[in-house]
């Protein structure tokens, strides 16, 4: 069975965040190659479209749009994915991968095609901002609770001056008894 991380870039704050995928959601990105897009559903972004720009094995070997299939293959690159010259004009063979998603696939690389709102918030990393009309109801809704808030410790203020009132009387009458006492 299939199971890989998936790096998903979020181009409008320049983020990543990596999901491990396995079972169903790990079948939706077998076969697809470079370039496809997929349903971002598999990693909990419902709604928003991935498209795949990348990936490696589980040995480091990276995924190449230029080379078909999901064999390895050895290259002479001049440069791009998999080997970055030092001087002008050098080449080295590599080797790579193909560029569709198979079961030795460990890492995908994507990034988010169409997206309405924040990523964030559809992780489930942040909190959504209210609407306006949000904001004017809980503005409402804690001024109602502020208010009752200030009766109820209007109402335990009175019950406990109250009970100060009742302990006071308690203690004159302790002081009349033995004052009494003390005059026998």
């Amino acid at each position: 069975m299939a199971e890989f991380q998936v790096a998903v870039a979020d181009p409008t704050d320049g983020q990543t965040y990596q999901h491990e995928v396995d079972g169903q959601d790990a079948n939706r990105f077998l076969g697809r190659e470079i370039g496809e897009e997929v349903e971002g559903g598999a990693v909990g972004l419902d709604d928003y479209t991935l498209e795949l720009t990348g990936g490696s094995d589980e040995t480091g070997r990276p995924m190449r749009e230029d080379v078909p299939g999901a064999q390895i293959r050895e290259r002479l690159l001049e440069g791009g994915v998999g080997f970055n010259p030092t001087r002008d004009g050098e080449r080295k063979r590599i080797t790579v991968r193909g560029r569709q998603v198979s079961e030795e696939t460990a890492q995908v690389n994507a990034t988010i095609v169409d997206s309405d709102d924040n990523v964030r918030v559809a992780l489930g990393l942040e909190e959504p901002e209210p609407d306006e009309d949000e904001e004017e109801e809980a503005d409402a809704d804690d001024d109602e609770d502020a208010e009752a808030s200030d009766a109820d410790e209007e109402a335990e203020e009175a019950d406990a001056d109250a009970e100060d009132d009742e302990d006071a009387d308690a203690e004159d009458a302790d002081d009349d008894t033995d004052d009494e006492k003390a005059d026998a």
